[in-house]
């Protein structure tokens, strides 16, 4: 990003001038450099691949052939809409074919993709399809549950509602019992 486009302190403190708030008091007098900080570590994911992450092993996978599952993985994200936060957790699971990843690369997967403005059902069929095209494997499935403050704190204001979405690709759209086994394990 060039120096021409980069959102800076001066524009934040721009927004808070805007807004009706003296920037300069003291609550707000380093909050435009906080806001910007914190950002760029909201929208960290532009700058990873997640191909680098999904690096897969063989050793062992080619034997294994059940799901595997990780569930309750964090998402903490914002919409494109009204970048206002969005937030719940994340069920991963997939059925190999030969490849594994380490555990905690779902986790870290959720986590590239979360940390971009999104809808939370493109970021359901990204990490979906970032799974089936790095690790080949015979499914994919991902159900992600969230709460989004921009339905809860202004519009409607339905509080606590929970919004679902899901993902299954490969052998968990034709086949209903695999697909059954994989929604039963993502239950909490």
């Amino acid at each position: 990003m060039s120096d021409k486009e980069a959102f800076t302190e001066h524009d934040w403190r721009r927004l808070l001038s805007s807004l009706g708030e003296n920037p300069d008091r003291p609550g707000l007098h380093e909050t435009p450099a906080r806001v910007a900080k914190a950002w760029k570590h909201w929208t960290s994911g532009y700058d990873q691949d997640p191909v680098e992450v999904l690096k897969a092993f063989e050793d062992g996978a080619e034997e294994y052939n059940e799901l595997i599952v990780v569930r309750n993985i964090p998402v903490y994200s914002h919409c494109e809409h009204h970048l206002a936060p969005f937030f719940g957790k994340a069920t991963v699971g997939y059925l190999p074919s030969g490849k594994i990843v380490g555990l905690s690369k779902l986790t870290r997967l959720v986590d590239i993709f979360s940390k971009r403005l999104q809808v939370q059902e493109r970021l359901t069929i990204q990490i979906a399809n970032a799974l089936m095209e790095v690790l080949e494997p015979k499914a994919v499935g991902v159900v992600i549950k969230c709460r989004h403050l921009c339905m809860e704190s202004r519009g409607i204001r339905a509080i606590g509602e929970e919004t679902i979405t899901s993902a299954m690709l490969g052998e968990l759209q034709p086949n209903l019992g695999l697909r059954t086994e994989f929604l039963a394990l993502a239950r909490d």
